[in-house]
């Protein structure tokens, strides 16, 4: 992941080296395979009464126009059930998002306009 990084973007190496540092205290626990169509299996090993957090930046861009649509389908559909926060941006554009769904009420806001490598961003409210 380190290789994806700009050389020229000390920062960014810098903070990826502090997170990746703290991943051997607490390693994640990571799953083979598409995302999309995994996250429905994944949803049901998550405690009912837990709100389900979905979190990118800058990887929906590189999904096909079908993929992010699934995508969203796949959010909307737990949603109907389930408390679900999905937070992201450079989906369908620099913006950061929250799509959010409470007692299968859906809500979406824009929350900030952001730098496409996450160095800054400023708040729209």
């Amino acid at each position: 992941m380190k290789a994806l990084i700009w050389p020229e973007h000390k920062e960014r190496v810098e903070l990826f080296e502090k997170a990746a540092d703290s991943m051997k205290t607490q390693p994640p626990k990571l799953i083979e395979g598409d995302g999309v169509t995994l996250l429905s299996k994944v949803a049901q090993d998550i405690p009912h009464g837990t709100a389900i957090c979905i979190f990118h930046t800058h990887v929906a861009n590189q999904l096909q126009r079908d993929a992010k649509y699934a995508l969203v389908e796949n959010i909307q559909t737990l949603g109907k059930t389930r408390d679900v926060f999905h937070l992201y941006n450079n989906m369908w554009d620099e913006n950061l998002h929250l799509d959010f769904f409470i007692n299968g009420e859906e809500r979406n806001e824009a929350l900030a306009e952001t730098e496409g490598h996450g160095r800054w961003f400023r708040w729209l409210k």
